[in-house]
């Protein structure tokens, strides 16, 4: 059994959540929403799209302590999406049937830093069948820096920045499951975060982000060559 363990050394079990729990997940979803300090962060889920991940379209793992849900990660296969991320990650079309997406994460505001995401992506990028998905991709906010840096440490990187959900503009993120991305020699090159058109012009060049790093007060992404 998967266990996720707390700052004070408290274990607890992970696991797999059904439909049944599907009122627990919005319960937990909505308290999330209302404890942000911006709203634009977190792109909620409907019910019906989370009827659909668990249905078997994916997998949601979760923990609870004392029988409530504090937390829970889900893994989403989108299917024929219109807006499919593979796009914008520039996979090639008919490799887009082995793509999920890493969806969204809620940690109960009384249960934030004890580093729930993270043990829960590690978690759950386990539990994908590699016969049966190549590439996880996912969606994050520039400046959402708890976000951007769970997936640069489940070993994703900036792969696209994009304008998603209509108007919000988006790194698209990504990881090859069973190839590890390479880069050349060559120096990187630093970009502050909110300058969106530059990093846009490296991501076309080839080039992808693969950290961050706080300057002058503000934040700077990494842009390393990748290898073809």
């Amino acid at each position: 059994m998967n266990i996720v363990t707390l700052k004070d050394g408290t274990t607890l079990p992970v696991v797999k959540l059904t439909t049944s729990d599907l009122p627990e997940i919005m319960r937990l979803q909505a308290k999330v929403i209302e404890h942000l300090s911006d709203k634009n962060f977190l792109q909620p889920l409907t019910d019906e799209e989370f009827e659909y991940i668990l249905e078997g379209n994916g997998v949601v793992v979760g923990v609870r302590a004392e029988d409530n849900l504090i937390a829970f990660r889900a893994l989403l296969d989108p299917g024929e999406d219109d807006e499919h991320l593979g796009k914008d990650a520039g996979i090639p079309q008919k490799q887009w049937s082995s793509v999920l997406y890493s969806e969204i994460t809620n940690v109960d505001p009384a249960f934030q830093g004890n580093g729930l995401q993270r043990q829960l992506g590690k978690i759950v990028m386990e539990e994908v069948d590699t016969e049966q998905y190549t590439y996880v991709c996912s969606t994050v906010a520039p400046f959402n820096i708890a976000s951007i840096k769970d997936k640069l440490e489940l070993g994703m990187h900036i792969a696209a920045l994009s304008v998603k959900y209509e108007t919000l503009t988006r790194y698209i993120m990504m990881k090859n499951l069973l190839t590890e991305v390479t880069v050349t020699n060559d120096d990187p090159i630093e970009v502050g975060m909110g300058e969106t058109i530059e990093q846009q012009k490296l991501l076309q060049a080839g080039w992808i982000g693969t950290s961050i790093k706080v300057s002058d007060g503000g934040y700077t992404v990494l842009y390393r060559k990748q290898k073809i």
